[in-house]
């Protein structure tokens, strides 16, 4: 590892990964896939994060879908990948409850890799994780939105992933900011393909900078929601995809990504034991063989536009017109075939914008 200079310490987090396999497949792709632009950058950091959106399978699982599973192959590949702290704080960590999360947790801990947010009761799940290099202390906090749907929450005598309480953190900041240098939570909320987030996630994110957190790393739409900095301190409210394989239903059918889902946030931070000093966004994509940094200018474009939406702020009314447009627009598009879009005619749009007009508002 490349030391960065005394009394600092440089960060790099990404987004998911979707680390998943067919039942029974033995060569699914795994973090073997990154580009040697992606491990020499890693190479230069001294913490690099990512969110780890799978489990093992068990002899039993969810009856919700889909099912977001790996294999020890795909998981072992992480050990030469440069990623030494991840979260388990997210809607599929426990997809084969308690005995997928064991053999997962065991191979990261063989591995030497951090793991947080999840755990087999109230106290593992929500107690921090304190990473320090260079004489710079991070704790790392993950939790879980209930509206990304997870199985269970973290009990006293129950295992589970962290919940998302916004007065619980914010009182957890406060205690652990007294023996640390910085705070970096990393919440599983939002909505899935939405390009910005809520109001309340603002909100939300705010409250949690005040109580002294220095860094919010995101996840769970599974794209890119741009990046605010709220009094010196990076809020990335999704960092979108990393590893983007695709995901698997038991009836076949599977979720592919296209290339906006395909594109991710690398966030490069450079940390002092007293502030952020400063801040970069790379775009990475995914082309389903190699993840690499972005250089076609798509990224880049990508980027700018979600903290364009950011900048623009966030309201009640932007955020029901995208709530119709990833719910309702694009899934009636993507039912399209061109044989039927032939026969539209602007009647039918008209028809279409009479009946759509009170959800509008």
């Amino acid at each position: 590892m490349t030391a960065t200079p005394d009394h600092t310490i440089r960060l790099a987090a990404v987004g998911d990964l979707l680390l998943t396999a067919l039942p029974g497949e033995v060569s699914a792709r795994g973090v073997e896939a990154l580009g040697d632009d992606i491990r020499k950058l890693f190479s230069s950091c001294d913490i690099v994060f990512a969110n780890l959106e799978c489990t093992l399978p068990g002899e039993d699982c969810v009856m919700t879908e889909p099912l977001v599973l790996s294999t020890e192959r795909q998981i072992r590949s992480l050990r030469d990948s440069g990623i030494n702290i991840v979260t388990l704080g997210n809607n599929h960590s426990f997809d084969c409850f308690d005995q997928g999360y064991q053999k997962l947790t065991d191979i990261l801990a063989e591995l030497e890799i951090t793991y947080f947010g999840a755990g087999s009761d109230y106290d593992e799940a929500v107690h921090p994780v304190v990473v320090e290099r260079n004489g710079v202390s991070v704790a790392f906090l993950g939790f879980v939105d209930a509206s990304s749907g997870p199985h269970d929450f973290a009990g006293e005598a129950k295992s589970g992933v962290a919940e998302f309480n916004v007065s619980h953190i914010c009182q957890q900041i406060r205690e652990i900011k007294a023996k640390v240098d910085h705070v970096v939570i990393s919440p599983h909320w939002g909505l899935e393909r939405f390009r910005i987030p809520s109001v309340d996630q603002v909100e939300q994110a705010h409250a949690l900078v005040d109580a002294g957190a220095s860094m919010l790393l995101g996840h769970h739409p599974h794209v890119m929601q741009g990046l605010e900095m709220y009094r010196n301190a990076p809020v990335a409210y999704s960092l979108g995809n990393f590893l983007a394989n695709n995901v698997y239903w038991r009836n076949g059918d599977q979720l592919t990504w296209n290339r906006f889902e395909r594109t991710g946030m690398l966030l490069i931070a450079e940390l002092s034991a007293e502030k952020v000093i400063s801040i970069e966004q790379l775009p990475v994509f995914d082309d389903g063989r190699t993840i690499s940094l972005d250089g076609t200018g798509r990224g880049d474009q990508y980027i700018e536009r979600a903290n364009r939406l950011l900048r623009k702020g966030i309201t009640e009314k932007g955020y029901r017109r995208e709530k119709f447009h990833v719910q309702t627009v694009k899934p009636l598009l993507a039912q399209l075939s061109w044989s039927k879009i032939k026969r539209i005619r602007p009647g039918h749009f008209r028809k279409l914008l009479r009946l759509l007009s009170p959800q509008q508002g």
